[in-house]
């Protein structure tokens, strides 16, 4: 006797859920063609065409960097008065900056907590040596550059404040009016050789590069540059010319013609109310502020009354107003 046995084939659960799948299903919906050409050419011209367009409109402008060598040849007399006044201790990145260059200077506090002094000097500046002295002595031994190294070497540091000191007085004065072919006779020492010296140098292109001390092809530290740049009144009188001092409002974006950055806007505003705008702790007080305010935005989540607003001001269910609707009716 034989039986017949049949094998029932049962689906695996993979094809049960792949029939089931949301696209096996026929679509039972509106149908048009879509033109994939005409799609790119929107995507790719008319919003290109926006972008350059709005990019033209609320762009900052594309400055080029201000450079030792470009100080140095448009206001020559400016950056000789700084070499001076680094000789003489007496720049601001010497005598005014404190931590993290050095000890001197005033120091930002929040109440008791001096917030510069805890940081410590961490990024050590001697404004004499880095921005005069060093880079000169890299240059091929040649009088009377060698002699006035060897004057200003043998000197004592209160010798050689003196002599930048009254050369800085000199060219202060308003028949030299900063230019150094005017300067009164005096006792000067080696400085003013150090200085013109250190002009030539700046003006052929050399003396960024021994400023920063940086080996390799790429350079990415720009801090000592900077400083040297800032001791002076050149950088000052660019950024007061695009509204960028410290008591204007400008913003700008340092890279090419793009919308500027407008998220400072909150940083800069604290600069220009009181206390702030008045105290000599600024930048401290600013610093603190924005750090609640930006751990305030953080625990917004998590802080009553301030996370239900999107339920007392439903602005969203305005912009997602299809999405709300059809919510609406499939719950219906």
């Amino acid at each position: 006797m034989t039986t017949n046995q049949t094998t029932e084939h049962r689906p695996t659960p993979r094809q049960r859920h792949q029939a089931n799948s949301i696209a096996d299903r026929p679509w039972t919906g509106p149908e048009r063609e879509y033109d994939l050409l005409k799609e790119f050419v929107i995507a790719i011209v008319v919003v290109g065409a926006m972008v350059l367009g709005l990019a033209a409109v609320f762009s900052s402008p594309d400055e080029k960097s201000l450079t030792l060598k470009a100080w140095s040849k448009s206001t020559p007399n400016d950056f000789t008065a700084t070499a001076a006044a680094e000789l003489a201790g007496t720049s601001v990145s010497e005598s005014e900056l404190g931590a993290p260059y050095n000890t001197t200077g005033g120091n930002q506090k929040f109440g008791p907590f001096g917030l510069q002094k805890a940081a410590g000097v961490r990024i050590p500046v001697d404004s004499v040596n880095n921005f005069v002295i060093t880079p000169l002595s890299s240059l091929p031994p040649a009088a009377p550059l060698s002699d006035a190294l060897t004057q200003w070497k043998a000197a004592t540091a209160k010798q050689q404040q003196a002599w930048g000191g009254a050369y800085s007085d000199a060219l202060a004065e308003p028949a030299a009016d900063g230019d150094p072919a005017k300067v009164a006779t005096g006792d000067y020492g080696p400085v003013p050789v150090l200085t013109a010296s250190l002009l030539g140098m700046a003006q052929s292109g050399a003396l960024e590069g021994v400023i920063q001390g940086e080996g390799g092809f790429y350079t990415t530290n720009y801090t000592k540059s900077i400083l040297f740049l800032a001791d002076g009144a050149y950088l000052e009188d660019h950024a007061v010319a695009e509204h960028l001092g410290g008591d204007q409002w400008g913003m700008m974006n340092e890279t090419a013609s793009y919308p500027g950055q407008s998220w400072m806007w909150l940083y800069s505003f604290w600069y220009q109310v009181e206390p702030f705008k008045s105290s000599g702790n600024a930048d401290a007080l600013v610093w603190v502020l924005m750090m609640v305010l930006s751990l305030g935005f953080v625990l917004v989540p998590f802080l009553p009354g301030v996370r239900s607003l999107p339920r007392w001001i439903p602005i969203h269910r305005r912009i997602w107003k299809d999405y709300y609707r059809t919510q609406g009716s499939s719950q219906q």
